[in-house]
């Protein structure tokens, strides 16, 4: 079990500080539980990890918010959506045998992990003007299929939540990351809420992921935000950060 923890551990650590930058930390941390804790059911599996989600996205999207300017009635709409469609992919993955979901999650880990490594002008500003209804039910619609998402299979979930505030919504990368942070924070209390009461949690494994994934998360968002406007190059893709 101590050697179970340490492997988790770094990988919440990295995943934490990944999903603090550009999303996508759910590809690190999902496989190794689903590797190491190969013993347990997929659903407590997923469940153990939202835990460790949960408080890594917390402590960005308040790095974030002090950074940005957030738009309040967009994101109030999508978080609330977002939260009950994740809390019911939760129930449905319940449904779903082992046998089915385990190659499942790791063909989606392969293709998410494909997408964004190859998506390479990720991040790029666009310029989208939208009516106010037409953002509203953009921002519902995309909540209800990725707080779905999250709930039942997860990984991937935040790049994806960016790259919607970026293409169709017209954020930089800086603004479309703040508001994915929150999004994601209300699927992970969605799951959190369907998997804690319905038992379904390892919390001895669970909080000290939590702990390393809080501290990756903290490091990444005090990295990432850079004193000027510049493109950041990584594995990920480029993207365009400014202060």
């Amino acid at each position: 079990m101590g050697t179970d923890i340490i492997i988790l551990c770094i990988a919440a650590f990295a995943a934490g500080f990944i999903d603090s930058i550009v999303g996508g930390g759910g590809l690190v941390q999902t496989p190794a539980v689903l590797v190491t804790l190969s013993q347990y059911p997929v659903a407590t599996l997923m469940g153990t990890t939202k835990i460790p989600s949960f408080l890594g996205t917390s402590m960005a999207a308040i790095q974030y918010a002090k950074k940005v300017s957030l738009h309040w009635k967009l994101l109030a709409a999508m978080c609330a959506i977002a939260l009950v469609a994740a809390f019911t992919g939760s129930y449905v993955l319940t449904l779903v045998s082992n046998s089915f979901m385990k190659p499942v999650i790791f063909g989606m880990l392969i293709l998410v992990a494909i997408y964004t490594y190859t998506k390479k002008n990720f991040g790029t500003a666009t310029t989208k003007i939208l009516s106010v209804k037409r953002e509203m039910f953009f921002g519902c619609a995309f909540a209800l299929a990725i707080g779905f998402y999250d709930g039942f299979i997860g990984p991937g979930a935040g790049s994806f939540l960016i790259l919607f505030f970026i293409s169709v919504i017209g954020f930089d990368f800086l603004r479309a990351s703040a508001h994915a942070k929150f999004v994601n924070l209300s699927t992970n209390i969605g799951s959190i809420l369907f998997f804690s009461g319905s038992d379904q949690i390892l919390y001895h494994y669970a909080i000290p992921m939590a702990a390393c994934n809080f501290a990756g998360s903290f490091f990444g968002a005090r990295l990432y935000f850079p004193q000027r406007c510049c493109t950041l190059r990584t594995g990920f893709g480029s993207f365009l950060a400014c202060d």
